[in-house]
C-alpha cells in the first residue's frame, strides 16, 4: 500500500511525462513536415515509422517522468532557500548536461531500430557523429530546453500556488461553485509576537519558513490540504470522508506535535525558541470556488470557517492545546488511543447559539 506522500509524488510527477510527450510529438510532428514539404533529408535524420514513433514515445515520456523525480525528491530541497530565477538557471544549467547524456544514450538506440542493427556497429556510430554536427542536433537540443522550461515553469508553479489548487484551475473543477463538506484545522502558533519581538523581522520569518516546512509531512501524511498561510497561522482542511478515515485530521495535529518536538534542539540552537502551537478543529458545508479579477484563487465560504476561528481561540482560556467541536467528535473512531475531556457549552464570539467543545489527549500523554 503506497503512503499518502508516495501518492502525492507520484501525482506531482506524471505531469512532466504528459509535458514532454505533448511536446515531444509537436516537435516530431512539425519537424517531419518540414522534410516532408522540402523533399529532402539529412543523413543523420532517423525515418520515423510505427516502430521509432512508439520508441520515442516511451522516451521522451520516460525522461520526462525523470526530470519530474530528480527535480521533485531531490533538485527541490537542494535549491529550496534560491530565488525562483536563480532556480531556474541553475536547474537549467544542470538539465543541459543531463540533456547531452539522453542524447548520447537515446539517438544510437533509435538509429540501431532503423538501420535494424546493433548499437556497437559502425553505421549507427557514424550516423550518430553525423548527427552532432548537423542541424538536426541544434534542433533536438532546442526541443529539449523549451520541454525543460516549460516543465521546470510547471514545477515552480505548483510549488507556489500548490499542486492540487494548479490541476483544479487546469480542470475547472470550481470554475462553477460547488458545495462541500470539510473538516477544517485551524493551528496558530503560541507566544508569535513574543517571539517576533524577540528574533527581530528577517530571523522570524526564517523560523516560519522552517516551521511551516516542517509540518509538512505530517499534513500530507494525513492527506490533508493547505488552504492557507495568514502569518503564523496554517488553515488545513479535509475533504470530509478523507479527514474522518483512520481519525486523519486528529492524527495529523498530534503528528505536527511531535515533529517539531524532534526538531526542538535544532529550533533552540538557530534560532534560541522552539515552536509550538494550538488549533481547532470544526467541519460543515462550504461553498468552494474561483474567484478574483487581478488574481485567480480558489476559496471556501462559509459559517464552518468562521466557527473554527472561533474556537481556535478558545485555546488560551482552557489552556489546552487542542479544541475539537462535539459535532466533529462523533463522526469520529477515537478508540483506546485517544482521552476525550469535555470543555462544556461554549459561547463563541459573534455566535449567538452555544457550542459542546471538547480537547483530546493521547493516552500515552499525561493531560
Amino acid at each position: 500500500m503506497l503512503s499518502p506522500k508516495t501518492k502525492r509524488n507520484i501525482a506531482r510527477i506524471i505531469p512532466f511525462g504528459l509535458i514532454w510527450l505533448v511536446l515531444g510529438l509537436v516537435f516530431l510532428t512539425v519537424e517531419q513536415v518540414i522534410i516532408d514539404s522540402s523533399g529532402t533529408s539529412s543523413s543523420s535524420a532517423i525515418r520515423v515509422d510505427f516502430e521509432i514513433l512508439v520508441f520515442a514515445c516511451l522516451a521522451v515520456t520516460g525522461v520526462g517522468l525523470l526530470v519530474g523525480a530528480i527535480e521533485l525528491l531531490f533538485l527541490n530541497k537542494l535549491f529550496a532557500k534560491k530565488s525562483f530565477s536563480k532556480k531556474i538557471f541553475y536547474k537549467f544549467l544542470i538539465y543541459l548536461v543531463f540533456s547531452f547524456i539522453i542524447i548520447l544514450i537515446m539517438f544510437p538506440i533509435a538509429a540501431a531500430i532503423e538501420l535494424e542493427t546493433h548499437v556497437l556497429d559502425n553505421q549507427v556510430w557514424k550516423k550518430y557523429l553525423d548527427f552532432l554536427t548537423s542541424a538536426e542536433y541544434l534542433s533536438t537540443l532546442l526541443q529539449m530546453m523549451v520541454s525543460l522550461g516549460v516543465s521546470l515553469m510547471y514545477g515552480e508553479i505548483s510549488d507556489n500556488i500548490g499542486h492540487g489548487v494548479l490541476i483544479n484551475f487546469f480542470t475547472g473543477k470550481y470554475h462553477t461553485p460547488k458545495e462541500e463538506e470539510r473538516i477544517f484545522m485551524f493551528a496558530d502558533m503560541k507566544s508569535s509576537t513574543a517571539i517576533a519581538e524577540t528574533l527581530g523581522h528577517v530571523k522570524y520569518f526564517k523560523l516560519l519558513r522552517t516551521y511551516y516546512f516542517d509540518l509538512s509531512n505530517a499534513i500530507i501524511n494525513s492527506y490533508g490540504e493547505v488552504y492557507q498561510y495568514v502569518g503564523d497561522e496554517i488553515v488545513v482542511s479535509w475533504k470530509f470522508e478523507k479527514g474522518i478515515q483512520n481519525n486523519n485530521c486528529i492524527q495529523c495535529f498530534f503528528n505536527m506535535k511531535r515533529d517539531l518536538e524532534k526538531k526542538s534542539e535544532r529550533y533552540q540552537k538557530y534560532f534560541g525558541v522552539s515552536p509550538d502551537f494550538k488549533a481547532g478543529f470544526h467541519f460543515g458545508k462550504v461553498t468552494t470556488g474561483e474567484i478574483g479579477a487581478l488574481k485567480k484563487e480558489i476559496i471556501f465560504t462559509g459559517d464552518v470557517m468562521n466557527t473554527t476561528a472561533r474556537i481556535q481561540s478558545l485555546c488560551n482560556e482552557h489552556r489546552v492545546d487542542i479544541i475539537v467541536s462535539d459535532h466533529l467528535l462523533t463522526h469520529l473512531d477515537l478508540g483506546k488511543e485517544f482521552k476525550i475531556k469535555s470543555l462544556g457549552e461554549n459561547k463563541l464570539k459573534g455566535k449567538e447559539k452555544t457550542i459542546d467543545l471538547s480537547t483530546l489527549f493521547r493516552h500515552t500523554a499525561t493531560p
